[in-house]
């Protein structure tokens, strides 16, 4: 089903029961695959694939040779439907590819404007939150979730069911395989708690204070020298909002947290 004031290159291969929106421009050799729903205003570029189980948003851009809806890579999966949702704004470059939900009525989500670089690979049941940047190469195993606005750098490999905290920064090449603490940076194989995410939290509009309570919260997670129930004692006495979720993402870690120390776990 095609909407009004279309442009679908004659060369392009869209099926007749896919749905694209009004505005939206489709590149030569692109394939839109049946049942396939691409909100209105998207450009999908030359030799792009969006797979039957491809759900995109408004003003959606899908950039050569991508991808977006494959089936998982995983042993266990069987056909069913599943789909992946791409959030309004998101741009999706060359060679990215998005996989499916695993099971029955899964879901892999792309937040709203979202940026996702050449080569980078999402795999299934991910979630990742509005306006996540992802550079070049990076790898996301499946049931991964990224937070609002993390940024990871080129060449991140990040293990299945990791989290990545909100507004976290994770630098390249670095290895994932705990939970990447909120509002911070890490960096290394395996990835190691560096520091607070300044930079980006002062872009991001946060005052002297709220910095002060994020720092203060990690001084007494990491380098107080506290026991992990102690440190979140603590930490919930500030009653802060940032403290308040720093003390709920480490609750919910059910891998550890990158540590700062390049020995011991989460929780030291």
């Amino acid at each position: 089903m095609l909407g009004a004031a279309m442009s679908v290159h004659p060369l392009a291969s869209v099926d007749p029961a896919a749905t694209l929106g009004d505005g939206t421009r489709v590149g030569p050799f692109a394939v839109i695959e049946p049942g396939a729903v691409v909100g209105e205003g998207c450009e999908i570029r030359s030799h792009a694939v969006i797979k039957a189980h491809a759900r995109l948003g408004r003003g959606v851009t899908v950039h050569e040779g991508a991808v977006i809806g494959g089936d998982p890579q995983d042993l266990s999966f069987q056909p069913c439907e599943s789909t992946v949702e791409v959030g309004d704004g998101s741009t999706l470059r060359e060679g990215v590819t998005l996989h499916r939900g695993s099971k029955p009525g899964g879901a892999t989500r792309i937040g709203r404007g979202c940026f996702l670089m050449a080569y980078v690979h999402v795999a299934h049941d991910n979630v990742l939150g509005d306006g996540v940047i992802i550079a070049n190469n990076t790898m996301l195993a499946g049931h991964v979730h990224v937070g609002d606005r993390a940024f990871l750098a080129g060449g991140v490999g990040v293990h299945q069911f990791c989290r990545v905290g909100r507004q976290a920064m994770l630098g390249g090449n670095a290895k994932l395989v705990q939970d990447a603490l909120p509002f911070s940076i890490l960096d290394g194989v395996p990835a190691r708690w560096r520091g607070v995410n300044v930079i980006g939290l002062r872009r991001a509009g946060l005052t002297a204070t709220e910095l002060r309570e994020v720092r203060e919260s990690y001084r007494l997670l990491l380098r107080a020298g506290l026991g992990l129930a102690a440190a979140l004692r603590e930490i919930d006495a500030m009653g802060g909002p940032y403290a308040t979720e720093i003390a709920a993402f480490v609750r919910g870690c059910r891998r550890g947290f990158a540590h700062r120390r390049a020995s011991g776990g989460a929780g030291e």
